[in-house]
């Protein structure tokens, strides 16, 4: 019996073919959009490890003095409010004997000094602190792409509330892991001079951005110190306070 082989012959009309066009141009943009987000994350995480060999060579090239302390002036300060007192430690402490800070300019021409350096052993951080000449917030966020930045305060070591920023990268680098510090962990910092001052965290607290209440000075004549970075979700800032020991 002889079998007839029938072929039946799809119509397509033009809408299926303009749906057709459509869902290829979607997935090609889809394609081409994943292609960008990959390549400005590979590039993002290589500016990082760029930024952290930086860092590293300040580090590496700091003009640090050895065996250079000055003791501090017994004063007893009355603590006022937060400018009589950064008054008060103006005219009545006496500063630590400090190297000449070599100025070094960012990329986008933003002048900056390494004054101090700052070890964590705890979270294995160690990085140069740096410090801008404008206090400016474009200046800071250029060099927080380099190495924590000092914010607010005195110089490194001395009386009062010196405040440290950095990044949370969600990986090692920077303060990262600065949120998982607790109570009781240690926070040194060496200046210029060759001081090295060990603080021991008491608090930790995130607030929202806008609130610089962390910067205070009402330290009642001790020294502290500030880490101040972003919750994972960058939504709010983790504070973490520490204490001379």
């Amino acid at each position: 019996m002889n079998q007839i082989l029938v072929t039946k012959k799809l119509y397509i009309t033009p809408e299926l073919k303009r749906k057709k066009k459509i869902y290829k141009f979607d997935f090609f943009l889809s394609v081409f959009l994943i292609c960008i987000l990959i390549s400005f994350c590979i590039y993002a995480e290589y500016s990082r490890n760029k930024n952290e060999e930086v860092s590293q060579e300040i580090l590496a090239n700091m003009n640090i003095s050895e065996d250079t302390t000055v003791a501090d002036s017994n004063v007893l300060i009355a603590v006022l409010d937060d400018e009589e007192q950064t008054e008060e430690l103006n005219s009545n402490e006496q500063p630590s004997a400090q190297p000449n800070k070599t100025v070094q300019s960012t990329q986008n021409g933003y002048n900056y000094t390494s004054i101090a350096t700052i070890n964590i052993p705890k979270i294995n951080v160690q990085y140069p602190i740096l410090e801008g000449t404008t206090g400016s917030t474009e200046e800071t966020e250029d060099l927080l792409k380099i190495s924590p930045t000092k914010f607010w305060g005195p110089e490194p070591n001395e009386v009062g509330n010196f405040c440290i920023v950095g990044h949370n990268y969600r990986n090692t680098k920077f303060f990262s892991k600065v949120p998982t510090l607790e109570n009781g962990d240690i926070v040194e910092i060496t200046d210029l001079s060759g001081k090295t001052v060990k603080y021991r965290v008491y608090n930790k607290y995130e607030v929202q951005p806008d609130d610089v209440s962390c910067t205070s000075q009402l330290t009642n004549g001790n020294k502290e110190i500030t880490l101040i970075t972003c919750t994972n979700d960058s939504k709010l800032r983790v504070i973490v306070k520490a204490r001379e020991i």
